[in-house]
């Protein structure tokens, strides 16, 4: 299962963080979560690329385990039930975490990132949701 999620984890937030670049190019939304979460650390937007990717790509995985953990406690088998199922926890998670990233964002240490507006989270939470059904899908395609 560790490999699964390792795999699932890595696509899936390829996936997802590429969305969310493409979003974020648009310019309407600032949606660039890597360069949010490495700023985070490094305290500078231009230092926050593979500070913010390398945490992005672990958090990927670890949570892949813990949507693929939920998907075998569901014991579904048919790929399309699995990615349903997938979009459904990623709906959960995308909701817990635009709410509590709008609530932080505040307290961001580089002031491009201290404002999270509606659009923010919103994007944030359909993110979660493909993310959740790339997982689903590339566990039902690995069972």
């Amino acid at each position: 299962m560790l490999l699964i999620a390792i795999e699932a984890g890595l696509i899936a937030t390829a996936g997802m963080t590429f969305l969310l670049w493409l979003i974020d190019k648009t310019g309407k939304v600032n949606a660039n979560m890597v360069r949010a979460v490495g700023s985070a650390l490094t305290r500078s937007v231009e230092t926050s690329l593979w500070p913010g990717l390398i945490i992005q790509l672990i958090s990927g995985i670890f949570f892949a385990y813990l949507y693929i953990f939920a998907l075998n406690l569901l014991q579904l088998k048919e790929i399309d039930s699995l990615v349903i199922a997938g979009g459904v926890i990623g709906f959960a998670h995308g909701f817990a975490f635009s709410f509590v990233m709008v609530i932080l964002a505040e307290h961001h240490p580089v002031e491009k990132f201290q404002s999270a507006s509606f659009q923010v989270a919103i994007v944030h939470f359909f993110a979660h949701i493909i993310y959740g059904m790339m997982i689903g899908l590339v566990f039902g395609l690995s069972i």
